[in-house]
């Protein structure tokens, strides 16, 4: 039974009801796009265009960093706790909401109803974090730095900010780790949000203001790579945080740093699980599903590889092709379905030609998830759970990202070896090892290149109150999103010396270059 959801009263005519040309959000207005071009936005359940997104123009992109410079000086001279407390009362308002922003979320996206919600409850999470402003920002100081000198370290904030949003969390990642603590410290911040999924972000945005978000302190777009080239060269952007694929990473990193700007670059991933001959195969089997197979495999802590000890490699495929094979793939909104579509039907594509890539590299096809069937839902981007067994190092299937239900078996003799296979890919979001053996354990956490460690966690994604670490090419920056990483991305340090003089030092005619300092 699908959810009968209706929009409450107070939530915009133009959210996910019918097909309707979207605004974009400045200044705490919506505002139509003067651009002639929109691109669709569909219904991954349905395949129906449920919204025509603008692409917005040039002269709009350097709109909102005009709203969100003029913004600053306003919101940035807030003190830092009454800045939270907007923060508090969004946080109320977002659980107040919680049911209409999943039942968008899932429309736009194709995450069923849980995932929907565990999308938004992630964009709470980082309102939390955000909170704690007030204690994080705060510097240090030490008096009697040298005799008579006392020395104090501020956090401020820097000014504008651009945050580069990808499809695939469309609540998380704009509303939970990008626009709270970059606004709790003090900034102003332009939003491009993902031109397939930008209406939940646009549904919060509307909830900023209802809390007493001043205008022009969160500002959102939706525009093509040509106009958000100007957020890396613009000289009011101090800094760039993005979320999406390694190249694109690596082009805005280059870019917007050679014009002086600090950027966090979130990029692909390939992550792996070694499973030991010592795992409780059942349970590691169910820890399998849930990481690969939820959200549609469409995540970048997803676990697209299993590595399996050869003595048990043959029980734990059986049982994961067991469990995976009961999955109910259907409609998002139906709080009956546990695995929906994926995005679009350009990326389904996509994904079905890399299954048919592994076939061609030489691949076993342990199950098979395409031409998936669901009942009214005919024109959906459905994609079963699918299972490549045999992976060899050869296979280029086993080490790029897919970003869909396809989950690669690769086979190994014993923990070295597998642990050496792991750490052979380029990407290191995550990675995780299924062991009942604490030495093993210990070993793995200790040389595993994976940023984010799970050991019998098959999502190993830490609470907000850590920073989201990936590493080699799954990360390009300094200082990663959320923690106190997240705090020291979205301020900069003022060091600040002072001395007093006594009766005696005022009549004094001479000072040393060194003086205070020695």
């Amino acid at each position: 039974m699908i959810t009968d959801y209706k929009l409450p009263k107070g939530g915009r005519d133009w959210l996910c009801i019918s097909m309707k040309r979207l605004p974009y959000f400045i200044n705490g207005e919506f505002k139509e796009s003067k651009t002639t071009k929109y691109l669709d936005a569909f219904d991954p359940s349905t395949g129906e265009v449920i919204a025509q997104v603008p692409t917005c123009t040039a002269q709009e992109v350097e709109e909102a960093i005009a709203a969100a410079k003029a913004a600053y000086p306003g919101w940035s001279g807030t003190p830092v706790i009454k800045r939270v407390q907007i923060l508090y009362k969004l946080r109320d308002l977002l659980i107040e909401h919680m049911d209409e922003l999943t039942h968008l979320l899932a429309t736009e996206n194709g995450k069923t109803w849980d995932e929907a919600k565990g999308d938004v409850l992630k964009a709470k999470e980082g309102t939390e974090q955000a909170i704690a402003a007030p204690s994080l920002m705060m510097g240090e100081s030490l008096m009697d730095a040298s005799s008579g000198y006392d020395t104090v370290l501020y956090r401020e904030p820097l000014g504008v900010f651009a945050g580069i949003v990808p499809f695939n969390f469309p609540a998380m990642i704009p509303m939970g780790w990008m626009t709270p603590m970059c606004i709790a410290c003090g900034n102003t911040i332009v939003l491009k949000a993902a031109t397939f999924t930008p209406q939940t972000c646009m549904r919060i945005a509307e909830l900023y203001k209802e809390a007493g978000l001043p205008d022009g302190v969160l500002n959102i777009v939706t525009c093509s790579r040509n106009e958000a080239e100007i957020l890396l060269k613009h000289e009011d952007i101090k800094g760039i945080s993005f979320v999406g694929s390694t190249s694109v990473g690596m082009h805005i990193y280059s870019t917007a740093a050679a014009h002086g700007k600090r950027v966090q670059a979130l990029c692909e991933a390939k992550n792996h699980a070694l499973v030991l001959r010592d795992a409780p195969i059942k349970r590691t089997a169910a820890g399998i599903i849930n990481a690969s197979f939820g959200c549609a495999g469409e995540r970048c802590m997803a676990l697209p590889v299993v590595v399996a000890e050869e003595a048990i490699a043959d029980e734990l495929v059986a049982e994961i092709v067991n469990l995976a094979s009961k999955i109910k793939v259907g409609p998002a909104y139906d709080k009956e379905s546990k695995m929906g579509p994926v995005v679009n039907e350009s990326h389904m594509k996509s994904v079905l030609s890399w299954i048919e890539k592994g076939l061609e590299e030489g691949a076993t096809l342990a199950l098979d998830g395409r031409g998936v069937k669901v009942e009214g839902f005919g024109n959906g981007f459905y994609i079963g759970p699918t299972i490549l067994d045999h992976i060899k190092p050869d296979m280029t299937i086993g080490d790029n990202e897919i970003f869909g239900p396809v989950l690669c078996i690769k086979r190994v003799k014993n923990f070295d070896e597998g642990l050496a296979l792991m750490n052979h890919n380029e990407f290191a979001n995550g990675s995780v090892i299924f062991t009942q053996n604490g030495y093993y354990a210990r070993e793995f956490a200790r040389y595993t290149d994976g940023g984010m460690v799970g050991v019998n966690v098959g999502i190993p994604v830490p609470v907000g109150a850590f920073p989201f670490s990936g590493h080699k090419k799954s990360f390009i920056g300094d200082l990663h999103c959320l923690g106190k990483d997240g705090y020291r991305f979205y301020t900069e340090t003022k060091v600040v010396t002072s001395h007093w003089f006594d009766e005696g030092e005022i009549h004094q005619t001479e000072v040393s270059t060194w003086d205070g300092t020695i």
